[in-house]
């Protein structure tokens, strides 16, 4: 029964299933539970953030790894790119309990996390902001003029440099894209869905645990934070972040193919380009990983 009860429902925790066995009449506890599941192979894990993809998503994102298959590293050392976090005052984000009046939840006392824009490039952090109201077209617009260009000017961008943001809507409205080509900027087409091909979410991963490290108690003290952790990040570090790609996506635990020809040619071209050319590696291990079903995760809380 345990184990079958986690099959249907992963998420399933030890006290469900502690309080399911106790109405049959059967008494076990927590550690016997893990012990069943762990002898058939199961474990306690993370649930992995993966974009929800659609059929015409994945198709999308095959196209940009092999459109770019072939692009010289250089190219990809000529883009700055962007994007918006959250973070958390107390960690990750999460949801949390709070009592408030109706239609409070705005108030500044009910809002402990800060909004960030930021880019980067291979030639280091560009300078980033913090969001402090509901982004709309203009004020994207406003940012990019009073951030990205001086971020450019100040990294000594090479000519015909690449800007990188995604398919948000404030970012392609017809007032943006205007405002883009009148400023001559070169954007590189980005594929729906994609989070997890944009390389800033390295930096954002990375910025946030230095962050947490340092655990500032109030919103102002995490903004200050913030700014201090991204101005101490070294660019010979951003050139990696280029190519974190978990080999294991590819390579690990057995899997299940369900376009086996094209993920065997991604998987090959991936490989071949491991090590040095890790943005096209990066991008097509993330391309492959679309054509792929890997074994569900048991998640016992």
């Amino acid at each position: 029964m345990i184990t079958r009860t986690v099959s249907k429902n992963p998420r399933t925790t030890r006290g469900d299933l502690v309080n399911d066995l106790q109405r049959a009449r059967t008494k076990v506890t927590k550690a016997t539970i893990s012990n069943t599941l762990r002898r058939q192979g199961l474990k306690s894990c993370s649930a992995r953030r993966v974009p929800l993809l659609k059929p015409v998503h994945v198709q999308a994102r095959l196209k940009f790894a092999r459109e770019h298959l072939d692009d010289p590293e250089e190219d990809w050392e000529n883009v700055i790119w962007s994007d918006e976090t959250k973070i958390e005052l107390f960690g990750k984000n999460s949801t949390r309990r709070v009592w408030r009046r109706k239609n409070a939840e705005l108030h500044p006392k009910n809002t402990r996390n800060i909004k960030l824009w930021g880019c980067f490039s291979t030639k280091g952090p560009g300078r980033p902001i913090r969001v402090k109201e509901r982004m709309n077209g203009a004020m994207y617009r406003e940012i990019l003029s009073d951030n990205l260009l001086p971020s450019a000017r100040a990294l000594k961008m090479n000519r015909g440099w690449v800007f990188q943001h995604d398919n948000d809507p404030k970012h392609t409205a017809r007032a943006t894209k205007e405002w883009l080509r009148k400023k001559h900027f070169k954007v590189l087409e980005w594929p729906s869905q994609s989070p997890d091909l944009n390389s800033i979410e390295n930096l954002w991963r990375e910025l946030k645990v230095r962050v947490a490290q340092r655990q500032p108690q109030n919103i102002t003290a995490l903004e200050e934070i913030c700014m201090e952790e991204w101005a101490k990040i070294p660019a010979t570090g951003l050139i990696s972040l280029l190519g974190s790609s978990d080999i294991d996506r590819l390579t690990g635990n057995p899997i299940t193919h369900t376009h086996s020809a094209p993920f065997e040619l991604l998987k090959a071209l991936a490989l071949m380009l491991r090590g040095y050319r890790p943005v096209q590696y990066s991008v097509l291990s993330a391309a492959a990983q679309d054509h792929i079903t890997a074994p569900a995760s048991i998640h016992i809380t």
